[in-house]
C-alpha cells in the first residue's frame, strides 16, 4: 500500500511523476436522464464504452509514461477480455496497483481498515445522505475494499443503490490541487459533489501517504457567521472552490479562477492563505463569465510547453476586440458577454492596487517569459483553430483542456479535429492513443522517445461528462522545469 512519498508540483508542464485518478465506476452507469443535470452530467453515459474503449487508453498512457515496468510487463494479459474487467478497480484481483498512478478508492480502502476512521466516515456520509440509522450498522460489517467501492458508487454488493452516484469523481483535479508542497482542498458549490469532498478530506488527513503533509493541507471555509446570514447574503458571501479553477503555473505563481463554481470570496481567501503561509509570491485571479459552457478556467486554457498554450479564441485579444467592434461608444458602457478580469496580487504589496492584465494572452505571455524564463516567443493554439463555429463547439468538448505528461507532450480528445490542426500548425505531432500504445507494447517506441506530441483519446462518451484529461487528473508530483 502507498506510504509517505514526496509530493510537490511547481508547474503545469514539468515531467509528471505521480498523480491521482479515478476510473469510471458503476455509479456512472446508474445516471438517468431525469437526474443527469442534478448530478452535473449533460447526458447519460454508456459505461462499458467509456471505460473499456476510452478511459482504458487514458489509464494505459498514464501508466506507460509514469510506471513503465508495471504496465509493460502485464500489457498482453491486461488486454484479454476476462482480465480487462478487473484492471480498473482495487477490489479486483488484476487491479493495476501503481504507486505512481494512484486510485483514491485504493487509499480509501486502506484507511477504512481502521475502526475509528471507518465509524466516523460512515456516520459523516450517512448523515450527509440522510440514510437510516440501521444502514450504518450494515455498512460497518462490509469488508474495507467493498465499503470503499460502495461509498463511491452508492451500490451495495447485492446491487441495492443506497446513495446517489458521484459521477464527477472521475474529475479528481477538482478535489484538490498540489501547490508546491501544499495541498489546497476543494469546497464544491454543488451538493452533488459534497460526498466526494468528504471522502478526499478523510484520505488527505488520515492516509500514511500524506502523513508529513497534514499541516500543509489547506481548507477554505465559509465566514464564521455564515449560518446567521439570510439566503441572499449567503449566496453573495459563499466560499466555494474547485480545482479546475486553480493552476500551479510556476514555483512563485498560482492562478485562481472566479467562475460558475469558484466564488470571489474563495479566491480572496486563497490569496491571503498563500501569502500568509509564504507558499507563492504571486496569485493571479482570472474572472471568467459564470456560465456552464466555461465552468472552470481550465476549460478555456491550459499549457502545452513553457512558451505554448491552448486557449478559447473568444477569450483572446482578437476575439474580444472583434466582439466590441460593432459597438458605438456613444451608446454607453459596453461589456462583452465574454468579458474577463485579470488581477495579480503580489505578496507584501497593497491589495488595493493589484497588477491588471487587459488580456489573457498578456498574462500567459508574462508567465512564459518572466516566471518560466522561456527564451522563445510565446505562442497560442486556439480552440477549433479559431474557425467559426468550431472554436465554440470544440471548447464545449474540452479542446482547451489538455494534460501535460511532460513539457510538449499532452493528452486531448480526438473529436476536436480543428484544434488538432492548430497543434500541427505549431509543429506538434498528432497521434492516436491506441496507435501509440501498440508501438509501446511492441517496443517500437518508448515513452522517452515522445516529444512535441498531442496524444488523442477516443472521446464519444468521455466528452459527454464535460471534462477533459486535465480535469481527470490530480498531479501530486512533477519535476521542476
Amino acid at each position: 500500500m502507498h506510504t509517505n512519498q514526496d509530493i510537490h508540483v511547481s508547474s503545469e508542464v514539468g515531467t509528471l511523476r505521480r498523480l491521482m485518478i479515478h476510473s469510471p465506476d458503476e455509479g456512472i452507469g446508474k445516471v438517468i436522464p431525469t437526474k443527469a443535470q442534478d448530478w452535473l452530467f449533460e447526458d447519460i453515459i454508456h459505461l462499458d464504452t467509456m471505460r473499456k474503449k476510452e478511459y482504458d487508453l487514458y489509464l494505459k498512457i498514464l501508466l506507460y509514461f509514469l510506471d513503465y515496468q508495471n504496465i509493460h510487463s502485464r500489457i498482453h494479459t491486461i488486454d484479454l477480455p476476462e482480465s480487462q474487467r478487473h484492471f480498473y478497480k482495487p477490489d479486483k484481483e488484476d487491479y493495476f496497483n501503481s504507486d505512481k498512478v494512484i486510485e483514491p478508492q485504493a487509499l480509501l480502502s486502506h484507511i477504512l481498515e481502521k475502526n475509528d476512521i471507518r465509524s466516523r466516515m460512515i456516520a459523516s456520509i450517512c448523515a450527509h445522505e440522510g440514510t437510516s440509522y440501521s444502514l450504518q450498522d450494515e455498512l460497518m460489517e462490509l469488508e474495507s475494499s467493498i465499503l470503499a467501492r460502495t461509498m463511491i458508487s452508492g451500490i451495495l454488493p447485492d446491487k441495492r443503490m443506497i446513495f446517489p452516484p458521484i459521477p464527477n469523481f472521475i474529475f479528481t483535479r477538482d478535489l484538490g490541487i498540489t501547490v508546491n508542497d501544499h495541498i489546497l482542498l476543494n469546497k464544491p458549490k454543488k451538493k452533488a459533489r459534497t460526498r466526494e469532498s468528504i471522502i478526499m478530506k478523510y484520505i488527505f488527513f488520515n492516509h500514511p501517504m500524506f502523513a508529513d503533509y497534514t499541516d500543509k493541507v489547506i481548507e477554505i471555509t465559509d465566514p464564521e457567521d455564515f449560518f446567521l446570514l439570510d439566503d441572499e447574503e449567503q449566496e453573495q458571501k459563499s466560499v466555494t472552490i474547485e480545482g479546475g479553477d486553480v493552476m500551479m503555473v510556476a514555483p512563485n505563481h498560482l492562478l485562481v479562477g472566479v467562475s460558475e463554481r469558484t466564488s470571489i470570496h474563495a479566491a480572496s481567501k486563497v490569496v491571503h492563505e498563500m501569502h500568509k503561509r509564504n507558499i507563492v509570491e504571486k496569485v493571479t485571479v482570472v474572472k471568467i463569465p459564470a456560465k456552464r459552457a466555461y465552468m472552470h478556467i481550465d476549460t478555456t486554457f491550459t499549457q502545452v510547453k513553457r512558451n505554448l498554450w491552448v486557449m478559447f479564441g473568444s477569450f483572446s485579444k482578437e476575439g474580444l476586440k472583434k466582439e466590441q467592434g460593432d459597438f458605438i461608444p456613444s451608446l454607453g458602457n459596453f461589456k462583452s458577454e465574454n468579458e474577463l478580469e485579470i488581477l495579480q496580487y503580489v505578496k507584501g504589496e497593497n491589495y488595493d492596487h493589484p497588477i491588471r492584465f487587459n488580456y489573457l494572452e498578456d498574462l500567459l505571455n508574462d508567465i512564459s517569459l518572466n516566471d518560466l524564463h522561456s527564451t522563445e516567443p510565446t505562442q497560442f493554439i486556439y480552440s477549433g483553430n479559431n474557425k467559426f463555429p468550431h472554436g465554440r463547439r470544440e471548447q464545449w468538448t474540452d479542446s482547451c483542456n489538455v494534460l501535460a505528461l511532460k513539457e510538449g507532450v499532452v493528452i486531448g480528445y480526438d473529436r476536436n479535429d480543428k484544434t488538432s490542426e492548430g497543434f500541427e500548425k505549431h509543429g506538434m505531432k498528432v497521434v492516436k492513443a491506441a496507435d501509440l500504445l501498440q508501438d509501446f507494447a511492441q517496443e517500437k517506441l518508448f515513452p522517452e522517445d515522445i516529444k512535441d506530441t498531442l496524444i488523442l483519446l477516443p472521446s464519444a462518451e468521455l466528452s459527454r461528462a464535460r471534462g477533459g484529461s486535465h480535469c481527470m487528473s490530480m498531479p501530486l508530483k512533477r519535476d521542476y522545469i
